[in-house]
């Protein structure tokens, strides 16, 4: 996937050395642009292997409003694990946001994704299809505040759902391959429900940054020669958007460059 190769590249020759919270350090740039039309594959890199299992329990877990561990390790995912409690408890966070933000007037909550999906089907011209993880009046609930904060979605005439996602803070080597993945499922997942074809994925991104102790996995990376994308499969009966289960959705025709293992900056 060579926007996202280019992405990469472009951090390693133009990334302004900075301090982070984590105390690695990073390049990073700021205000960059990715652009992928989902017509074209899916966008699951082939330049080194990615878990696509744990792209997708992490995507129902958010679509299921999870807020602890406990789903992601039940289903063999442990990419939270760094941040939650004892108890596994992670806060009020992405999925939480997502469906039962707080209504503070009566005390009830907003379902984001169903609202949305709603407003797609009844008015695909609307100019709200919005949903927002930033909610800040929580975020000191939160064990980690959203780097993925905001996403709108556009139905253009020709039948086809289009996703503009906004990330204030993108780990490009480990974290970001994961998003493009799962909004991209997302998308594909929403846009079947309203009887869409997916379109394009756009991410706009804050602080974009490679960790110091991941250039050389980078470099290595980027030597590698892309190969061609995978295709998703969703269970086509599929209608409604909280009835997918890990086994409605498949990738297909994937043949990626082996692992690059890399720490994770907690």
């Amino acid at each position: 996937m060579h926007a996202y190769l280019n992405m990469l590249k472009y951090i390693l020759e133009h990334g302004e050395a900075r301090p982070d919270r984590t105390g690695v350090g990073t390049l990073s740039v700021f205000g960059y642009q990715f652009v992928h039309d989902l017509q074209e594959g899916f966008p699951l890199l082939t330049t080194k292997k990615i878990n696509f299992h744990a792209v997708k329990i992490e995507v129902l877990w958010y679509l299921r409003g999870g807020t602890s561990i406990h789903y992601l390790n039940e289903h063999g995912v442990h990419i939270w694990d760094p941040w939650a409690d004892e108890q596994g408890n992670l806060g009020p966070i992405y999925g939480y946001q997502w469906r039962r933000w707080p209504r503070y007037s009566d005390q009830g909550y907003i379902d984001q994704i169903q609202a949305v999906i709603d407003e797609i089907r009844q008015n695909p011209h609307s100019r709200r299809l919005v949903v927002s993880a930033w909610n800040v009046a929580q975020l000191h609930q939160m064990r980690l505040p959203p780097c993925h904060v905001l996403f709108q979605f556009y139905v253009s005439k020709d039948g086809r759902l289009h996703c503009h996602l906004y990330q204030r803070s993108a780990d490009v080597f480990i974290g970001v391959p994961f998003n493009i993945a799962g909004y991209a499922l997302l998308t594909s997942m929403i846009a079947q429900v309203t009887g869409l074809q997916p379109g394009k994925l756009i991410i706009s991104y804050g602080d974009l940054h490679l960790y110091q102790n991941h250039l050389q996995q980078a470099r290595t990376q980027l030597a590698r020669t892309p190969r061609p994308l995978p295709r998703l499969w969703l269970n086509p009966h599929i209608k409604n958007i909280d009835d997918f289960q890990p086994d409605d959705i498949q990738i297909q025709d994937y043949n990626p460059h082996p692992w690059i293992r890399a720490p994770v900056a907690v």
